[in-house]
């Protein structure tokens, strides 16, 4: 169980027209042990899961609204 959740929303970097995956990539990289981190985003983003997977991570995700996912990121056992 994770002792701590980082949350990003990264809903304002594409309000902005900026690319947030130097900030998801920071989240990730505070992570301690057992930490998990929550992205909130605008869509799916079906490229990262590859990414952050690679990094040791499992995912969820989870579609809350039309314009609002929340994807889950937890340390592979």
């Amino acid at each position: 169980m994770a002792t701590r959740t980082v949350e990003l929303d990264v809903r304002p970097f594409h309000e902005r027209g900026e690319e947030p995956f130097q900030a998801i990539m920071d989240a990730v990289g505070s992570l301690g042990p057992d930490d998990a981190f929550l992205l909130v985003n605008s869509f799916e983003p079906i490229p990262l899961f590859g990414v952050i997977k690679r990094m040791g991570f499992t995912y969820s995700a989870d579609e809350v609204a039309p314009d609002e996912w929340r994807i889950l990121f937890t340390r592979t056992p």
